[in-house]
C-alpha cells in the first residue's frame, strides 16, 4: 500500500509535457496529485455503434456524428455566424454557432475528425445548432474509434483547454497512466467484501472507467467505485458511532424528579403518541453512561421544543447545565421567550447569551454561566467562543443543526466533559440523505402534529392578481387574524428587480394598507429593535408584520394566520417550507400565499405545484432532493462529509444500503482494522479522512 500511495501522491508534472503552467491550470481544476488525475472520470462515453451515419439523420431527434472537417469559415450576413461542414463519407452535416465566432474559428481545423451530438433540422442539408463537440485528432488517432472503441469524453473547461485540456487532451495523460497501473494500485478493500458483494477488482475499474473494453465492464466499474466512495462515507460514520457507544465517563442522568412532572401537568395540551415514544428514546439514552448522540427529527410545529425542555430539566434536576445553541438571534430569544414562559412555576434559572449584548450584561451572564447559577443557557454562536466558560455542562441541544459547521459542534461540545447531544432540525430529510448527513446518529422522528392543528392551504399566484390578495389580507385583518409579508431583499438594489422589504413597508404603511399597523422586521436591525418588533407582533400590537427571512424558523405567533411571500419562485422548496410553518400554528384556519413574478422556468413552476399540493415536510424534501441533488441540498461543508464524484444517494440507493451494512459490519467485527486483510483499507481511510474529520482515535 505504501508503494501506491508514494505513485499516486506524485505530482501530475512527473508525465511527461506537463509542464509548471500546465499542471497549474490542473491543480486550479483540483487535480493535483496523479490519484487526482487517476479519479478525474469521464462524464461520456462514445462509441462506433452509437454514431449514427449522416445519411440516416432524421430531423428532430438527438444523434451523434462522427466525420471529417472539409469546411470551416464565418459567414457574414444581418449578423455573422460560424459554420462548419462534416462529411463521414455517406453525407454532409453542416453545424452553426451564432456567438464567439472568432473563438470557433480557431478552435476547429479543417481535416480533423470531429464528434458531434444535438437536435437534428433540416436546411436542406441536416445541420446542427451548438452541438456539443469532441475532437478526435488526425487519421492515426481515430483508427481505434472508427473500429468500435469506446472513446472517454472528459469535463473540461476554457481555462484547461487553453492549455491543451481538451478531452483529447485529457485521453493523451489518462492514456499514459494507464501503463502499468496493475503494479501501482493495491487492492483497498477486503476479499470477503469484494466476494459478498461481486466487486470488479479496483484496478480493472479504474482502466475500464477511462478505457473500457465494452459497456458492460463499464458498469461493472461505475459500481464498484460507486461502493468505494459510500463504503468509505459510511465507514467513517461507523467508526463516529462506535466511538460514541464505545467511549466511557459519559453521564448517567439517573433520576426524572419533580421538575419534569409540573411541567408536562402545566401544559394546556397534551403530549403526542410521537413526542412521547422520542422522549422515551432520548430517556434511555440519557440512563446510559455512554454519551447520547441523537438527532431530532420533526416537521415545522411538531412539537420539538418541548421534547427538547424535557430533555433540559433532566439534566438540570441530575444536576448538570444545559446548553441551546440557535443559528440566529431570532430564534434564540424565541426559544428562551418561550422556555422563560414555561418555567414560571418552576424554579430553574434560564440566561440568554448573544453577541452584541453590552458589556455590563454580558459579563454578568458569563459568571453565571461559570458559576453554574445559570443551569439553562441559550444563545447563538456566542456560546463557543474562549471565554464562555462552564461549570458543569452536562447537555447540549443544538437547533437547525445544519446551518452549523462541524467545528462549531465540536467546540461546544468540548466545554463539558463528555455532554450529551441532542441535534434538531425542522427541515424533514429524506431517507437517504439521512444515512449519509446523520448515518452516525441515532434518529428520533416526530411524526405527528398536535391535535386541532389544520392543514395550511396554501395557493401561488401571479403579480398581476395582488389586488385580490391584498383584498384576502384585509378581510382576515379585519376578522382578527394577524399576517406576514415576506420579501427577498432588506433594501432595493440597483442590479435587482426584487421588490424589497424596506421599500414595500413605506408604501404599505402610507398607502396600501394605511389604516391598519404595519411593522418592520429584518436582519440588519438591532437586537433590542428585533426584540421589541416581535414581542409588539405577539402581543398583536401589529397587524401585518413586513420581513425578510429573518423569520424562517422558530417564530411562533399562534394568532398569525396569513403568510404572503412575495418572489417565491426565488426560493427554495425547504425554504417555503419553512416560512409557510410560521402560520397554522394554533386552531384557526391558515392560509399561505405564493406570488411569483414573470414568465417562470419549469423547476420553479414545479416548487411552487408543490407547495400548493402537499404541506407533508418528508414528500416536500423528497421533491427538493430530486429537484436540487444531494449536493446542495446540504453544504458538504457544513455536513463535514465529502463531495460524490460518481456515487449519487438518489439514484444508488441500492448500493448505499450495501456499502452501510459491510462499513458498519466490518468496525463491528474489527474496531481498529488491524486484522491483516483489513490493513490496506484501513491505510487508505487514514489517508483520506482520518485529518480531515478529526479522527486521530482510529490508529
Amino acid at each position: 500500500m505504501k508503494a501506491q500511495q508514494g505513485f499516486l501522491e506524485q505530482s501530475v508534472q512527473v508525465l511527461a509535457s506537463i509542464g509548471p503552467k500546465r499542471a497549474l491550470a490542473l491543480g486550479d481544476a483540483g487535480i493535483a496529485t496523479l490519484e487526482d488525475l487517476l479519479y478525474y472520470f469521464p462524464r461520456r462515453y462514445l462509441d462506433r455503434s452509437t454514431v449514427t451515419p449522416i445519411r440516416d439523420l432524421k430531423e428532430n431527434e438527438d444523434a451523434t456524428v462522427v466525420g471529417r472537417i472539409i469546411q470551416a469559415d464565418v459567414q457574414a450576413g444581418r449578423k455573422s455566424r460560424f459554420v462548419l461542414a462534416l462529411s463521414d463519407n455517406t453525407s454532409i452535416l453542416t453545424c452553426v454557432w451564432f456567438s464567439h465566432v472568432r473563438y470557433w474559428q480557431k478552435k476547429f481545423i479543417v481535416g480533423e475528425w470531429l464528434a458531434v451530438s444535438g437536435k437534428v433540422s433540416r436546411f436542406g442539408v441536416y445541420q446542427m445548432t451548438h452541438p456539443e463537440f469532441d475532437l478526435l485528432g488526425d487519421d492515426k488517432e481515430n483508427v481505434g474509434f472508427n473500429t468500435g472503441k469506446i472513446v472517454p469524453v472528459y469535463p473540461s473547461s476554457e481555462a484547461l483547454t487553453r492549455v491543451g485540456f481538451d478531452s483529447r487532451g485529457f485521453r493523451r495523460i489518462t492514456g499514459r497512466m494507464m501503463e502499468g497501473l496493475s503494479a501501482k494500485v493495491e487492492e483497498i478493500l477486503p476479499a470477503h467484501l469484494r466476494e459478498s458483494q461481486n466487486l470488479m477488482p479496483l484496478v480493472q475499474a479504474l482502466k475500464h472507467i477511462h478505457y473500457p473494453d465494452s459497456f458492460a465492464a463499464l458498469e461493472a466499474a461505475r459500481h464498484r467505485l460507486k461502493f468505494d466512495e459510500l463504503f468509505f462515507m459510511q465507514l467513517m460514520l461507523a467508526f463516529r458511532r462506535k466511538r460514541f457507544t464505545a467511549e466511557a465517563g459519559g453521564i448517567a442522568f439517573d433520576k426524572v424528579g419533580d421538575k419534569v412532572k409540573r411541567l408536562i401537568d402545566a401544559l394546556p395540551f397534551d403530549l403526542t403518541e410521537a413526542q412521547k415514544k422520542v422522549l422515551h428514546e432520548i430517556r434511555a439514552d440519557m440512563k446510559s453512561t455512554k454519551a447520547m448522540n441523537r438527532l431530532l427529527q420533526g416537521d415545522v410545529g411538531s412539537g420539538k421544543t418541548i421534547v427538547a425542555l424535557v430533555t433540559i430539566l433532566i439534566a438540570v434536576e441530575n444536576g448538570y447545565q444545559a446548553a441551546l445553541m440557535a443559528p440566529t438571534e431570532i430564534l434564540a430569544e424565541q426559544h428562551f421567550l418561550t422556555i422563560y414562559h414555561l418555567l414560571q412555576t418552576i424554579d430553574v434559572q434560564a440566561v440568554l447569551l448573544l453577541g452584541g449584548q453590552p458589556k455590563t450584561l454580558r459579563a454578568g451572564i458569563l459568571a453565571d454561566i461559570a458559576s453554574g447559577r445559570a443551569q439553562i443557557v441559550i444563545g447563538t454562536h456566542a456560546l463557543i467562543q474562549e471565554q464562555v466558560e462552564f461549570c458543569k455542562l452536562g447537555l447540549i441541544i443544538v437547533d437547525e443543526q445544519h446551518r452549523f459547521g462541524v467545528m462549531q459542534r465540536a467546540m461546544l461540545k468540548k466545554k463539558g466533559q463528555n455532554p450529551d447531544v441532542l441535534v434538531m432540525t425542522a427541515t424533514p430529510i429524506p431517507r437517504t440523505l439521512s444515512l449519509t448527513l446523520y448515518g452516525d446518529l441515532h434518529v428520533s422522528i416526530i411524526d405527528q402534529l398536535p391535535a386541532g392543528r389544520k392543514p395550511v392551504v396554501t395557493a401561488w399566484r401571479s403579480d398581476s392578481q395582488r389586488k385580490k390578495i391584498y383584498d384576502f389580507v384585509r378581510q382576515q385583518v379585519k376578522s382578527g387574524a394577524q399576517v406576514f409579508t415576506v420579501f427577498p431583499l432588506v433594501e432595493e438594489s440597483e442590479k435587482s428587480d426584487l421588490k424589497s422589504a424596506v421599500e414595500s413597508y413605506e408604501a404599505m404603511r402610507a398607502t396600501t394598507f394605511k389604516d391598519y399597523r404595519v411593522g418592520l422586521l429584518h436582519g440588519r436591525m438591532k437586537s433590542d429593535e428585533k426584540e421589541t418588533t416581535m414581542a409588539s407582533f405577539k402581543n398583536g400590537d401589529i397587524d401585518i408584520l413586513v420581513c425578510t427571512t429573518v423569520i424562517e424558523v422558530g417564530v411562533d405567533v399562534p394568532n398569525a394566520t396569513v403568510m404572503v411571500v412575495e418572489h417565491a419562485e426565488r426560493f427554495g422548496l425547504a425554504q417555503l417550507h419553512q416560512l409557510r410553518g410560521r402560520v397554522g400554528r394554533g386552531d384557526k384556519q391558515s392560509y399561505c400565499i405564493l406570488i411569483a413574478y414573470g414568465a417562470l422556468s419549469g423547476d420553479a413552476r414545479e416548487r411552487l405545484d408543490v407547495m400548493a399540493a402537499t404541506t407533508d415536510g418528508f414528500k416536500i424534501a423528497d421533491k427538493d432532493l430530486e429537484l436540487r441533488g444531494p449536493g446542495e441540498f446540504f453544504g458538504t461543508k457544513q455536513s463535514g462529509l465529502p463531495a460524490l464524484k460518481i456515487a449519487d444517494v438518489i439514484h444508488d440507493i441500492d448500493i448505499l444500503y450495501r456499502a452501510r451494512k459491510e462499513a458498519f459490519d466490518l468496525v463491528e467485527r474489527d474496531p481498529q482494522l488491524v486484522e491483516s486483510n483489513h490493513v490496506n483499507t484501513r491505510t487508505y481511510f487514514n489517508n483520506h479522512f482520518k485529518g480531515r474529520y478529526n479522527l486521530a482515535w482510529v490508529g
